[in-house]
């Protein structure tokens, strides 16, 4: 998931950029459509924005077994998000990454096969977008081209 729109009405740093009142209202209704989903890990950014976008998800229902501020969502790429993945255990079935263009989308189409939700995200993935990928496989063999998309959604309020 790419986080909910930001602000640029601010003075704050990139990482410390809230959401604007458009990325709350996405994010509200991002919850609604996860609603009663119970993720066992969400990796996220260390960015507020990103914060932010989860604290509305989970406003709605949407819950965590484990939540983890990892840095390398914000300063690293994919492979650093992939290494992440990776090292999941495995009774981890159902994750959610919170992050950033264009580590994002790069990650789900290195991982997502040919597919015409695909190419939906090879025109754009916009704030607040939401991949859904399945993997049978264990976290260590994720990689290219290992996983379906499934679903590919972009809420808007």
């Amino acid at each position: 998931m790419r986080h909910a729109k930001s602000s640029w009405k601010t003075n704050d740093s990139d990482l410390r950029r809230p959401l604007s009142r458009r990325g709350s209202r996405d994010a509200v209704v991002a919850g609604n459509e996860l609603a009663g989903t119970r993720f066992d890990v969400v990796l996220c950014s260390p960015a507020a924005r990103v914060a932010q976008t989860w604290e509305l998800l989970s406003m709605s229902r949407v819950s965590a077994a484990e939540v983890r501020v990892e840095d390398a969502i914000y300063h690293g790429g994919t492979d650093a998000i992939l290494d992440l993945l990776r090292a999941l255990p495995a009774d981890a079935a159902r994750v959610l990454v919170i992050g950033h263009e264009p580590t994002v989308s790069d990650l789900v189409l290195e991982l997502a096969g040919p597919s015409t939700l695909r190419r939906r995200i090879e025109q754009k993935f916009p704030t607040c977008a939401m991949a859904v990928l399945t993997h049978t496989a264990p976290w260590s063999e994720l990689g290219e081209g290992s996983a379906t998309l499934a679903a590919f959604e972009v809420p808007r309020g």
